[in-house]
C-alpha cells in the first residue's frame, strides 16, 4: 500500500507555503540518520540556526555545503585562520565568527569520537537507546523545545569539546535526524518515519 499523500491539510503545518521547507519536511525531516558526516552536518547547521530561522539556513544550505567542503569532518578539522577568513567573506553563508570557529572545533571533536567504540554516530544514538523516541503529538503547540535526552546529549557533547550545542539546538538536531519522531500523528510522515526506522 503506497504512503498517504501529503497535502497542506494533513502535513505538519510548520513548512507553511515555502516549497523548499515542504520538500525538506516531506523527504528529510525526522528520517533516521546514522551516517557520521551527515550527523555532523546537521548538528552544525542547527548551530548556525541559533538566533535565526530554519528557513534561512535551509535556503543557504547548498552554500554551506560548498563552503565547508561538504561538511567532511576530516577536511573541516584542518581549517586554520585562512579558511576562517575565507568563510567570513562568504556572503552565501551565515558569517558569524564564533559559529564558524565552533564548526571547526566540532569537526575535530567528531574525529576524536570516531576513534572510540561506536564512533560519533554511536555516541549520539546512545542517548536515545539506539532507536528513535516516538512522540504522539496532535498539535504543534505540544512539541517541546528540548527534552531530558537533549539536555543529557548537550552536556556530553560539551564535555567532548563541542560548541554551539545547547539543549535547544541539540533537540532540533534530534528531530531532524530521526532520533525523535516529532511529526504530528495526523501527518502521513509520522507513520512513514516509523516504518523505516524499525
Amino acid at each position: 500500500m503506497p504512503p498517504a499523500k501529503l497535502t497542506a491539510a494533513n502535513r505538519c503545518p510548520w513548512p507553511a507555503d515555502d516549497a523548499l521547507m515542504i520538500a525538506y519536511h516531506d523527504e528529510e525531516w525526522g528520517a533516521v540518520q546514522r551516517d557520521a558526516r551527515a550527523l555532523y552536518a546537521n548538528l552544525m547547521l542547527d548551530g548556525f540556526q541559533a538566533g535565526l530561522s530554519w528557513r534561512t539556513i535551509l535556503h543557504k544550505r547548498p552554500a554551506f555545503y560548498a563552503a565547508f567542503d561538504g561538511f567532511e569532518p576530516a577536511k573541516v578539522a584542518r581549517y586554520g585562520a585562512r579558511q576562517v577568513e575565507r568563510l567570513m567573506n562568504d556572503a552565501g553563508i551565515v558569517r558569524n565568527r564564533a559559529k564558524i570557529e565552533a564548526a571547526i572545533a566540532n569537526a575535530r571533536a567528531v574525529l576524536e569520537l570516531e576513534q572510540q567504540s561506536g564512533g560519533f554516530s554511536g555516541f549520539v544514538w546512545s542517548y536515545v537507546g539506539g532507536k528513535p523516541l516516538v512522540n504522539r503529538w496532535t498539535e504543534l503547540s505540544q512539541i517541546p523545545a528540548l527534552s531530558p535526552e537533549a539536555q543529557a546529549l548537550s552536556k556530553a557533547l560539551k564535555a567532548a569539546g563541542f560548541n554551539f550545542v545547547g539543549p535547544t539546538i541539540v533537540y532540533a538536531f534530534m528531530q531532524a535526524c530521526g532520533l525523535v519522531n516529532d511529526h504530528l500523528v495526523t501527518c502521513p510522515r509520522w507513520k512513514e518515519v516509523q516504518k523505516h526506522s524499525r
